[in-house]
This record gives C-alpha cells, structure tokens and sequence, in this order.
C-alpha cells in the first residue's frame, strides 16, 4: 500500500500569501517607507479576504516592518538612521571576525564568492535589482557561514529582512552603486588570491563602510 501524502505540500493559507506578498513588497520597496496602506488594497492586490491581512499585518508590526493605525490602515516604517547605524555596526562586528576566521580556509571560500559574484554581474546586466541584491546577500552570507561559528551565522541571518530593504533602496536609488558594489567584491577576491590577510580585512571592512555612507545619504 503506497502513501502519497508524504509528498504532498500544502498550500499556504490565506494569511501567509498575505504575509509573503506585504514582506516582498516591503523589502523590494514597492510598499516604500512612509506610505499609509489600507486593508482593502493589500487584500485586492493579494487576492484574499481583509481577515487574513489583518493578521499578516500584526505580524509585521512584531517584526518593525509596519505602524498600525486603527481605521487608518498600516504604515510602512521608514527606515532610521538609528537604524541603519545599528545594521552597519552589526555588520562589521560579525563579517570582520567571520573574514578573519575564514582566511586559512580561502581556497574554498573564494569558489563560492566567485559564482555569487558572477551571479550578481548576470542580474545587474539583466536589469534585475531584486537577483542582484539576493546574490549580494548571498556573497557575504557565504563569508559568515564559512566561519564555521552557527550562533553568529543565525545572527547574521536574522539581519537579513533590515538588509535586503535597505539594500535594495540603495541598488535602486543611488546611481552607479551597483557597479561600485561589483567591483569592490571583485577586489575581495583579488585579495583572496594574494598572501596578505590584512588587503582581505580592509577590503570587507572598506566595503561595509561605503555601503554605509551609501545608506547615510538616501535618508
């Protein structure tokens, strides 16, 4: 007697389609910071009833991606300065142990940049800022994962949501930072390739900090 729901997958409910649909637009700016949605028109646009973008809703609101006003609808948070400064300090903090931790291991690790990189020239001529940025993400994941230390990575990975929002403001508002971007990773692997652990840290610490600046100024 065979068994075919093992392999069955389930169909998410109308609060997770509800859930997924408000995140990706949060986090790839189609809802931007500061604007007021109402329920009616995230139901509409992601083909559920109003009950389930409630609870998609509330929780976001855990998660500091909106504002809920009674009546009013929701706010989609803009993105502080506090905020940002927070996420770059964070990054520095793990990607640079990460680096270091990594570089008696580069040869390997330099194999996986090299095709997240290659992915992200693929997106960026493609004109697809939402691949770029998942490869971008992909890059340093790879260099925190590598450390080898899983309390860090999972840390590392709860800052993704902040990340990709942000990041995908500055790909998508700041002219010529995707090819900055690009060749600042290129110069990581360069540096990879060389015999000199302190060109690979300031190379990551160099990148963070302009991402920063980047960051600083579509405020």
């Amino acid at each position: 007697m065979t068994h075919s729901s093992g392999s069955r997958v389930s169909a998410p409910s109308a609060a997770e389609r509800a859930y997924q649909h408000l995140k990706r637009s949060i986090l790839e700016q189609v809802y931007p910071g500061g604007l007021l949605i109402s329920e009616g028109e995230v139901a509409e646009a992601a083909g559920v009833s109003r009950t389930p973008v409630r609870e998609a809703l509330l929780r976001l609101e855990t998660e500091g991606l909106v504002r809920l006003y009674p009546k009013r609808g929701a706010l989609i948070r803009p993105v502080s300065a506090r905020e940002i400064a927070d996420v770059i300090e964070a990054r520095r903090l793990v990607e640079l142990h990460a680096a270091e931790r990594v570089w008696p291991r580069r040869a390997q690790l330099r194999d996986d940049l090299a095709r997240w990189l290659d992915e992200m020239r693929r997106a960026h001529a493609a004109g697809d800022v939402t691949a770029l940025m998942a490869a971008d993400r992909a890059f340093h994941a790879s260099v925190v994962e590598a450390a080898g230390n899983e309390i860090l990575a999972e840390l590392y990975h709860r800052l993704r949501d902040r990340q990709i929002r942000m990041g995908e403001a500055s790909f998508r508002l700041s002219p010529g930072w995707a090819e900055v971007v690009l060749a600042e990773h290129a110069a990581q692997l360069a540096a990879l390739d060389g015999d000199d652990v302190r060109a690979w840290l300031d190379a990551v610490g160099a990148h963070i900090d302009n991402a920063a600046t980047v960051l600083r100024t579509l405020r």
